[in-house]
């Protein structure tokens, strides 16, 4: 029972990391990836920009960028905790495992 319980609890984490993007992280990392790439392609080309496939490729990169950033760090985030809860609550039971075997012996 060294790892067990952290590890479910980094799983558990990382499956609650991958609702909480797809909720709350999926538009505001797009959104925020895809004004990035409007400044850079903006700087480039000049404002406004021309419907040139270059400006659009430099956008749609930019969105996908911020949606995978956005994704890594709830996700990692998430996981961490769910790890960090499951180290705590191996403590907790590797403790009380040893004061019953201290009260029998």
């Amino acid at each position: 029972m060294k790892s067990g319980m952290a590890k479910k609890g980094a799983y558990i984490g990382a499956g609650a990391g991958l609702v909480l993007f797809a909720v709350f992280g999926l538009l505001p990392g797009s959104l925020l990836g895809g004004a990035a790439g409007i400044k850079v392609a903006g700087m480039l080309f000049g404002l406004p920009l021309d419907p040139g496939i270059i400006s659009r490729a430099i956008v749609l990169m930019a969105m996908l960028v911020g949606v995978l950033v956005a994704g890594i760090v709830i996700v990692t985030a998430t996981s961490t905790v769910g790890w960090l809860i499951g180290r705590m609550m191996e403590g907790t039971t590797e403790k009380e495992a040893g004061m019953a075997e201290e009260k029998k012996g």
